[in-house]
């Protein structure tokens, strides 16, 4: 595995660098010694899939406050997502945000921080994400940003076309 920083802090974009031959490739996903050695939390206490049937779905931004705050590890594992990160932790680079392109067939991930919103909007239908995250969800810890909040600009690569109400009824980020 190759570990890429991205431009917020703690964060790393994860790309699997697989070995090939006739049967097909084979690339390690999860070490806990390289995790750990990139300064990342390996305890992976839950994990979930988020299956998406149309192009434009947009899920986030979502993250869980403190004393529950979680790391993700997010993959896709299926089509293609533009996955956003946004800092939401209090010092100089709150309110950054990061866009990547995570994609089945690149195989690659992407690491958010505790007190970094994770979200994305599916690029093709039928899009699936796997997350490893270090804590267990706490509904009473479940907390959100709105997609578009101007004072965070995050640019999206389209409009959704598909977002449930809870997310597009996230307030803006508390100042």
């Amino acid at each position: 595995m190759r570990f890429e920083p991205l431009p917020i802090e703690g964060a790393w974009h994860v790309v699997a660098e697989p070995s090939t031959d006739e049967r097909g490739a084979f690339a390690r996903t999860w070490c806990a010694d390289e995790f750990a050695a990139h300064g990342i939390d390996v305890r992976v206490a839950q994990t979930s899939t988020s299956w998406n049937v149309r192009r434009g779905t947009l899920r986030g931004l979502h993250l869980q406050r403190e004393p529950h705050g979680e790391g993700k590890l997010v993959r896709c594992t299926r089509g293609r997502a533009f996955d956003v990160l946004v800092d939401l932790r209090p010092g100089p680079g709150r309110l950054r945000w990061v866009g990547i392109e995570l994609a089945a067939d690149e195989r690659n991930s992407v690491w958010a921080p505790p007190g970094v919103a994770h979200g994305f909007l599916t690029l093709e239908d039928a899009t699936e994400l796997a997350y490893q995250m270090t804590v267990a969800y706490e509904p009473a810890a479940a907390y959100g940003v709105r997609w578009d909040d101007p004072s965070i600009g995050v640019t999206w690569p389209f409009e959704p076309v598909v977002i449930s109400e809870r997310d597009r009824s996230w307030p803006d980020v508390e100042r």
